[in-house]
This record gives C-alpha cells, structure tokens and sequence, in this order.
C-alpha cells in the first residue's frame, strides 16, 4: 500500500528543506522514498525531485500566455493539474513501488484553505489506494506574536476543515526560537493551544489602537471558534535535530496507519487518530528545555557526543561516518532510549 506526505505551508516554512531533510532520512532507515515538487513556481529545490510539475507546467507560461499575477498563475496551475491529472498520475506510477511520496506542495495559502484544486487531487490519490497524511508546517516565528499566533490558528484549522484529510500541524525552525525573545507563556501553551482566553489581554496590549480594540470582540470569537473545534494542536521541528525528525516520523507512521501495517486503525477514523497523536521526546518540558531555556548548553553537549562517536566510528572503520550511517545510528540511539522501532532495515546494517 502507498503512502503519501503532502506537505503544505506557507512561504517561509521550509517546506524544501523538510523534503531534502525527510528524503535523506527515510532513504537511511531503508525505506524507498521519493519527492515530487508540485509547485510550478519552484525553480529552486534542496533535493533532486523524481517528478517536477515544472516538466509540464510552471507559472511563467501561464502569467505570459494568460496575463495573471504570480498567485493567480498557480492557482490556474493547479487547475490545469486536476484536468490533467490521469497523464501526471502516470508519471508518478512510474517511479515504482515506493514506501513514500513526498509532495511538496505549492505555498499559497488560497490552496489549502478554499481553492478546490489541491483537494480534489489528494482525493483522487486517496481513492487510488494512497494512504495520505497533510504535514502542515508553520515557522514557529509565528508564536511570539499574539496576533499572529491567532492568525496562524485560523490558518491551521481552515486548511484541517478543507483538505479532510489526516493533518499534522507542526511548528517548524523551533531550533531558531530562542532568538526571538521570551514567549509569554511557556511552549506547550502554543503547542496544546490551551485556553486562549489568556491571550486575550496580550492581543489587546499588541494593538491599543482604536482600530485594535474594535476587533477585540472578533478576536475573542475567533479564539472561542477555535477552542470549540478542538482539533488544532503542534508538533514541533528542527530538521537539523535528528531526533526532532525520527519523533515526527514516529506520529507520521501512527497518522497513516504505516506503524499497523497494511491494517486499518481499528474501529477509529484516521482523521481522530491523526489529530491526537503525541510525540517527541515524551514531554514538551524536554522541548522547552532543549531548544528555550537551555539551548546552548545542549547545543554544545550534544557537539561534544556526536565527535566522539564519530572519532570512535573513525577509530573503528578507519573512514569517515557518511551522512545515512549518521542517521542510523541516531536512529537507534532513539529506538533504544523509546522502546520502539522505526527502522525498516538499514542500508548499511552490520
């Protein structure tokens, strides 16, 4: 059985970088992988995509022939996708019997929260037997604004409603958040979306314009919209971090039903099972700890144990580690310290 990632977010996520990141990752844990760059307005990938929309369409002969602006190019490109897509279908059919597909789906917001283009396509991968999970990712920039953070909630929840899919929201670049300052409230305030009620005051506070305080009534119903809903909620991510990225996998596999094998999630829809699932480290304190309060010293720790391994690995194999045996290991080192496999079988097994 196929499975599928479709990655989306908007500019600035580091939906490329995840790619390359994810691709290298499942290629070193034994799985067959391969990336599709399904947006005709990326010229300039951090992978070599096995299929690129751009070989059949890309946003500058569609702003020529047709007059639109860059977002409206690719929203006519997606389009132009949907009733094209039995020929591209037959492209990806020929990448073969792959464990994963990854999507990197184009930027524009309009896609996921009200086009119908991107969604009718994942439907019609759905309804081929693909198993699909919408990695929604988010530069957790965004949290220390509390404007913005109600923004991206809305994002998030719109995009969940639209794409009826199971949906993984996560907070990307969470490596650079100590650079922003001090968030108001510790992280797992963010990543839980606890009572928003709190944050009320700082919205207020942020805008103490006129014009902020006759949305404040808005603001409010839009938090209590959000809490009534009750599906929005973050994992979080540094694509540098490997363990950041083995926990993520870890939820992706629960979310697709890859950890059960070809069996269904029993008696439990995908889309309740994709939006309760936990991961990373056990615990938002670790996080917290990690990447907040304690980053530097981490940060140094961790350089400190990854050289000596690596003067131990050099010491043994008289060569240098390459870039899949540092995932392996890591890999491991995870699966020991959680009680758990993720490993499919190592391409450089011993």
């Amino acid at each position: 059985m196929p499975f599928a990632q479709l990655v989306i977010g908007p500019p600035g996520s580091g939906k490329s970088t995840y790619c390359s990141g994810m691709l290298q990752f499942l290629s070193a844990i034994g799985r067959k992988a391969s990336v599709i760059n399904l947006d005709p307005a990326n010229d300039h990938t951090n992978y070599d995509p096995a299929l690129d929309i751009r070989n059949f369409i890309t946003i500058e002969d569609i702003m020529s022939q047709e007059g639109l602006g860059p977002n409206g190019s690719i929203m006519r490109a997606m389009e132009e996708l949907e009733q094209n897509w039995e020929e591209f279908m037959g492209q990806i059919k020929e990448l073969g019997n792959t464990d994963y597909l990854i999507l990197d789906c184009p930027g524009q917001v309009e896609l996921f929260t009200h086009h119908h283009s991107l969604r009718a396509l994942f439907l019609k991968m759905q309804k081929m037997g693909y198993r699909l999970v919408v990695i929604n990712l988010i530069d957790s920039f965004y949290i220390t604004s509390p404007t913005q953070y109600i923004s991206v909630l809305l994002l998030a929840l719109r995009s969940m409603l639209q794409l009826d899919l199971p949906h993984i929201n996560v907070l990307s670049k969470i490596d650079l958040l100590s650079n922003y300052g001090k968030l108001d409230f510790n992280l797992d305030f963010y990543t839980e979306v606890q009572d928003l009620n709190y944050l009320l005051p700082l919205v207020k506070k942020e805008s103490p314009t006129l014009l902020g305080e006759k949305f404040s009534s808005l603001n409010e119903a839009i938090a209590d919209l959000i809490m009534d809903f009750g599906l929005v909620e973050f994992e979080v991510l540094a694509v540098e971090d490997k363990k950041s990225m083995i926990s993520l996998l870890s939820v992706i596999d629960k979310a697709t039903g890859y950890t059960f094998g070809s069996t269904e999630i029993g008696g439990d829809t995908i889309w309740a099972e994709a939006t309760r699932q936990g991961g990373y480290l056990g615990s938002i304190t670790d996080i917290q700890e990690r990447w907040i309060d304690h980053k530097q010293e981490y940060d140094e720790q961790e350089r400190l144990e990854r050289d000596e391994r690596m003067k131990d690995f050099d010491q043994q194999r008289s060569r240098k580690m390459t870039a899949e045996e540092e995932w392996e290991e890591e890999v491991r080192r995870w699966e020991a310290e959680q009680g758990t496999k993720i490993g499919k079988g190592f391409k450089n097994a011993p």
